[in-house]
């Protein structure tokens, strides 16, 4: 006889949040697919997922850490919490590396603490003790709470820096760029609502922050692997971005001297976006698809991928002009 199906006793999710670390691998090579597993095997009992397609990336296996604080809150309440924090690290072309840290907390939890068996058979959940206000704990978490406040952001980091301690990275990266962060939190959807962007905000000391309705039963983890691939191609664009800031562009400099080489910052400053950056350009390539519609929102608005496809044609132009000045100076008869 087949057993009797044992009710569903995981709490009703009303917010998820999370916080992603988003820099480029300090290696002066890309990793190949299995330094890459070597480097996210935070686990012995799980394996690294590999991908080849659309492109190399590779993801740990999820690590968990428990958590007893406040959370934060925009209107000063404090409610106390308990449960675990789900985190993970990603690879993309062997070049840029990425931790993110989240969570889901229900309308309500117990009304004091359990034992921390409760807790693990739930992994990923905060659980308050009593009920959740979870409006303001969403712009709390956005606003960053005070100290002792759960912070997944810190957990994130304490992810990063384990990682960036690895033998496997000589710390001599091709190019200089910033790690950013992204910070996000998820609503529940207006009834029959499909998911949405309330607002994205690119805030001070390199953090963006995501204000997401999305609806019931959409998997925390889809979020979080939604917020993933914005951060990505955030980064990029940002890099990309102070890569051509203060670039002197335009035709090359003339010569220095008599049988002198021509000086060529721009060529030096721009060929590591073209060998190291400009093909990791893929959004949604692993991106749920039921959440794939709000890329096409910030494709409308701010517009991503056309913003990208300036600066790669910008980059392309500034490298074709210097190719063509270079091959007129070479046929130019001596003086």
């Amino acid at each position: 006889m087949a057993k009797a199906r044992q009710p569903d006793t995981t709490p009703h999710t009303v917010l998820a949040c999370g916080e992603v670390r988003t820099c480029l691998l300090p290696a002066r090579q890309a990793l190949d697919s299995r330094s890459a597993a070597a480097l996210l095997a935070l686990r012995a009992d799980e394996h690294v997922l590999l991908s080849e397609r659309p492109n190399l990336y590779a993801r740990s296996p999820e690590v968990l850490t428990g958590v007893d604080c406040p959370l934060p809150s925009a209107d000063g309440a404090r409610v106390r919490a308990v449960g675990t924090v789900a985190a993970r690290a990603a690879l993309t072309e062997g070049r840029v590396l990425q931790t993110s840290a989240y969570a889901r907390l229900p309308a309500a939890g117990p009304g004091a603490r359990q034992p921390w068996g409760h807790y693990l058979v739930r992994p990923g959940m905060v659980e308050p003790l009593g009920k959740l206000p979870h409006e303001a704990v969403a712009q709390g978490v956005l606003d960053g709470g005070r100290p002792g406040d759960l912070d997944v952001g810190l957990i994130a980091d304490g992810l990063l820096t384990r990682l960036l301690r690895h033998p496997l990275l000589d710390h001599d990266p091709p190019l200089r760029s910033r790690p950013t962060r992204l910070r996000w939190v998820a609503l529940p959807a207006e009834g029959d609502d499909g998911p949405s962007i309330e607002r994205f905000t690119l805030a001070e000391d390199e953090l963006r922050t995501v204000r997401l309705r999305i609806p019931e039963g959409t998997s925390p983890a889809d979020v979080a692997g939604l917020c993933d691939d914005l951060a990505l191609h955030d980064w990029l664009l940002t890099t990309v971005v102070r890569m051509l800031d203060g670039i002197a562009l335009g035709g090359p400099p003339a010569r220095r001297g008599p049988g002198a080489a021509p000086h060529r910052p721009v060529v030096a400053a721009l060929r590591p976006a073209v060998d190291h950056l400009l093909h990791l350009w893929m959004p949604r390539a692993r991106v749920a698809r039921q959440l794939a519609p709000l890329w096409e929102a910030l494709e409308d608005s701010p517009g991503f991928t056309r913003q990208w496809q300036t600066l790669v044609q910008r980059i392309r132009d500034q490298l074709a002009l210097h190719a063509i000045a270079s091959v007129q100076r070479e046929v130019e008869p001596a003086g």
